[in-house]
């Protein structure tokens, strides 16, 4: 059994006991987070495709870990002897979910 759903404007595919790392969530770890936004349900045989979502489904997920990501170089630079260099980095934070439970509609 596998779901599509929706968090943060990503849509993920996961089923019972996968791992999914998504945007920064404000829950801590160990808290329990139910994801409304389902947008198919799959059950073997059975598929269940939302318009846009499927009613009364649910994704039951607990946060594992809060992370970052790996960290990106971002460097502006102006050609013609402007001397403007700027280097800078980022490093995107993460919530990772593990699938728990999901409740077809």
């Amino acid at each position: 059994m596998y779901a599509v759903f929706q968090v943060g404007g990503q849509q993920f595919r996961a089923g019972v006991g996968d791992k999914v790392r998504v945007e920064q969530l404000p829950q801590q770890v160990g808290e329990a987070v139910e994801l409304e936004n389902v947008l198919l349900v799959s059950d073997g045989d059975q598929v269940q495709v939302g318009r846009p979502t499927v009613g009364g489904a649910k994704v039951k997920t607990t946060v594992v870990e809060q992370s970052q990501g790996d960290k990106i170089l971002v460097f502006h630079y102006r050609p013609g002897g402007k001397r403007h260099r700027v280097k800078t980095g980022h490093r995107q934070d993460y919530t990772w979910l593990r699938v728990d439970e999901i409740v077809a509609g």
